[in-house]
C-alpha cells in the first residue's frame, strides 16, 4: 500500500505518535507491502520500522536537583512530609499477605491442617488479623496443631 499505513498501523501498536515512528531505509519495499496489523508486528520484531526514542523534557533545576538526591542531598528528616510508611511507595499489605497466605499454603500442603482450618485462618489473614508471619505460626500453634522446631523454621522463612 503505502508507508504512511505502515507508519499509521505502527505507531498504534507501539502507543507512539506518528512523528516518532522511523522506517529502515532498507526495509521500505517490505513496508510499503505491509498491509495487516500483523505485517507491521513482523517489521517491528525485524527491526525494520522502530520507535525513536521518547524524549522527557527536565528542567536545568530538576537535573540538578535530581543529581544532588542521588548524591544522597535533599532527603534529610526537614524534607519528609508523610509517615515512613506513606513514602514506602508500595502498599506494606500486600507484601505481608502474600507471606501469610503462603505459611498457609505450606501448611496445607503438607497436611498438617486441613481444608476448614485453612479457610478459616485464610479468612483471618485476609481480615489483617494477624501482625506477623509468626503471630500467624503462634496463634495456629496455640489451637492445638502440632508444629515442631523443624518445621517452625521452615515456615519463617517462607
Amino acid at each position: 500500500m503505502s508507508i504512511k499505513l505502515t507508519k499509521r498501523i505502527a505507531a498504534i501498536v507501539m502507543d507512539r505518535g506518528e512523528s516518532s515512528i522511523r522506517i529502515n531505509p532498507t526495509a521500505i519495499a517490505e513496508a510499503k507491502k505491509a498491509i495487516t496489523r500483523e505485517d507491521v508486528r513482523a517489521l517491528i520484531k525485524n527491526g525494520s520500522v522502530y520507535a525513536i526514542k521518547e524524549k522527557k523534557n527536565l528542567s536545568l533545576h530538576g537535573k540538578e536537583l535530581k543529581k544532588k538526591r542521588i548524591a544522597g542531598r535533599k532527603r534529610g528528616y526537614g524534607r519528609r512530609k508523610g509517615t515512613k510508611n506513606a513514602r514506602s511507595g508500595t502498599s506494606l499489605y500486600p507484601k505481608k499477605i502474600r507471606g501469610q497466605r503462603r505459611i498457609l499454603k505450606s501448611l496445607k500442603n503438607d497436611k498438617i491442617i486441613d481444608n476448614i482450618v485453612f479457610k478459616k485462618y485464610y479468612k483471618l489473614t485476609k481480615g489483617g488479623s494477624f501482625p506477623t508471619k509468626i503471630s500467624l505460626i503462634n496463634h495456629i500453634k496455640d489451637s492445638g496443631i502440632k508444629i515442631n522446631d523443624e518445621l517452625m523454621e521452615k515456615l519463617k522463612h517462607i
